[in-house]
């Protein structure tokens, strides 16, 4: 094993989220997940409030450091400990939302399918490990050219097109490809949401939404609460977190 650096740091594309049972670090530059279990948890906590890599275990910091979920510095650097969040009661798939397989009664609105056609090219128009950084940044772009906050019902509206839209994609229609596809459509007509992505456990799972400017997620059921954000995007802020 080569000899590890002394210290090292997250960089400002990882963001990690722990439950207490598992930590998920989350590479937006990449779309990597990494699970840490408690007792590798643990370290991460105490090189992320010294930014030395002594006390961790030497399998466990190559790791992260191949992975680019930690890189070497000169001196201690410390990063942002994890957002604490807490596991909420499996669903056993009980209350899943069911978008992808229920065909709306609505007709095809052609920006919708030009918003969603955009998301796509974009995930096709470089390396595919590179694919959500392209789409995190055309976001936060999209969300400079807004006037105002959308509506919870013109969010809605925007969010039934896209996946109406999807039914004719040829290509992958999931909650990222939606989401975005939404973000280019409303900032289409200068208006404004937050996009999220964010985490659940037990099993860990990610998804990707939207949300209005009172933090109500839009045309998402009530499990989409379980999910913690571990990045939003735009609307009050206008800023990445």
């Amino acid at each position: 094993m080569a000899d590890l650096p002394g210290f090292a740091s997250a960089p400002g594309y990882v963001r990690s989220v722990d439950f207490e049972h598992v930590l998920v670090l989350l590479d937006y530059r990449t779309g990597r997940v990494q699970c840490l279990l408690p007792a590798a948890a643990a370290l991460w906590h105490e090189a992320a409030t010294t930014g030395r890599l002594d006390s961790m275990a030497p399998a466990l910091a190559t790791r992260l450091l191949d992975a680019g979920l930690l890189v070497p510095t000169t001196a201690p650097t410390p990063w942002p400990l994890p957002m604490t969040a807490k596991a909420p009661v499996a669903s056993w798939g009980g209350s899943e939302h069911t978008a992808g397989t229920t065909r709306l009664g609505i007709a095809c609105s052609p920006t919708a399918v030009a918003a969603l056609g955009t998301v796509i090219g974009i995930k096709l128009a470089g390396p595919r490990y590179t694919a959500m950084h392209r789409l995190t940044a055309v976001i936060k772009r999209a969300t400079t050219v807004t006037r105002r906050p959308a509506s919870p019902t013109e969010a809605a509206s925007a969010v039934n097109a896209v996946r109406r839209a999807g039914w004719y994609s040829p290509a992958r229609t999931a909650c990222l490809e939606e989401s975005a596809a939404a973000v280019l459509l409303l900032a289409s007509r200068r208006l404004s949401v937050t996009w999220c992505h964010g985490v659940a456990p037990d099993p860990v799972r990610l998804h990707a939404w939207i949300q209005t400017d009172d933090g109500a997620p839009a045309a998402e059921p009530s499990s989409t609460l379980a999910f913690t954000p571990a990045l939003t995007i735009g609307a009050r802020h206008q800023r990445q977190h």
